[in-house]
């Protein structure tokens, strides 16, 4: 029997895919309005997920959102000092420009930022238009954690 190598080649590139995939960390974001006050409410609403995927230094995210009262401008990875408390963006990621849409990216973490990833301390921000500092976020946690 002849193996032909394209289908050979693309069986066995499936395989270490779904391996890849198989020994990934997962990890989930469940994405709420930011803290607010009574005067952001008119400016500020919507929910969300995402999910990221931690194979080797790179970082998959994949989610959606729904809901905001102005499209999206930006979504990005920050990093807190602790879970719950804000702090900078180290990572753009890929935004739907509308009130509803996706988000994605992948990201090549150092081992500091692999670390800050599994204690708690990296999060999911989206800004919109008329909520530039913060309309949703979410971090990320381990799946087991939810």
């Amino acid at each position: 029997m002849q193996i032909r190598w394209p289908v050979a080649t693309a069986v066995i590139l499936a395989g270490l895919v779904l391996l890849a995939e198989q020994t990934a960390e997962k990890y989930q974001a469940r994405l709420a309005t930011v803290a607010m006050d009574a005067s952001m409410r008119s400016t500020i609403a919507g929910a969300g997920s995402a999910s990221g995927a931690l194979s080797a230094n790179h970082l998959t995210i994949s989610g959606t959102f729904e809901g905001l009262r102005s499209p999206a401008i930006a979504a990005k990875i920050h990093r807190g000092r602790v879970t719950g408390v804000r702090g900078p963006a180290i990572f753009d990621l890929t935004v739907s420009a509308a009130t509803s849409g996706d988000i994605s990216g992948v990201v090549e973490l150092t081992a500091d930022q692999i670390d800050d990833l599994r204690k708690g301390r990296l999060y999911l921000q989206i800004d919109s238009e008329r909520a530039r500092e913060g309309n949703l976020w979410g971090w990320f946690l381990r799946s087991a954690d939810f």
